[in-house]
């Protein structure tokens, strides 16, 4: 691993820190996605509007290790990476992974589902034509409809909604 090559990371974070997190990484520069949506709760009769990360408690930085490994000092925040279980280094999240999971996550969170990610292996697949063309993952099953599934590594998985059979070309 080059420690001055800019990689996708993936960190844990302590609830309810993550747009403090964000503010920083703004800050400094650097290359960062905290998804966040807005929510509506009723609160003493009345309609609050919140925002809220999309996944509670994990950030994912686009920058290189050193700089990664002095986020933790900088911001003041516990920031803990994830780490890949055969190499004990920092999980490296390939972009073309992050990429498609970037576009799943702020196409729509009304078409956004996190499933079990305990899934079963199914084929790979790329999307050809739809909205979601391009897109990379394995092809599943999700109460009988076929859906993509988008998994970074060690962390979870996204699907999208239906996507037709002729929409879809094996990898």
């Amino acid at each position: 691993m080059g420690y001055n090559i800019e990689h996708w990371y993936a960190a844990r974070v302590k609830y309810r820190t993550e747009k403090l997190i964000k503010n920083f990484l703004e800050k400094e520069g650097i290359k960062h996605f905290i998804p966040f949506q807005t929510v509506f709760k009723e609160r003493k009769g009345k309609r609050i509007q919140k925002e809220k990360p999309v996944i509670s408690c994990l950030i994912f930085v686009n920058t290189d290790y050193s700089t990664a490994v002095s986020i933790p000092d900088k911001s003041g925040f516990i920031v803990s990476y994830i780490q890949n279980n055969d190499t004990k280094r920092f999980q490296i999240i390939p972009d073309k992974q992050m990429q498609d999971f970037m576009f799943l996550v702020d196409y729509s969170d009304s078409i956004l589902k996190i499933p079990n990610a305990k899934l079963k292996n199914g084929d790979r697949v790329r999307v050809i034509k739809g909205d979601f063309i391009g897109i990379e993952g394995e092809l599943i099953r999700v109460k009988g409809h076929k859906r993509v599934v988008v998994r970074l590594e060690g962390l979870f998985s996204v699907a999208t909604t239906y996507i037709p059979g002729e929409y879809l070309e094996k990898i």
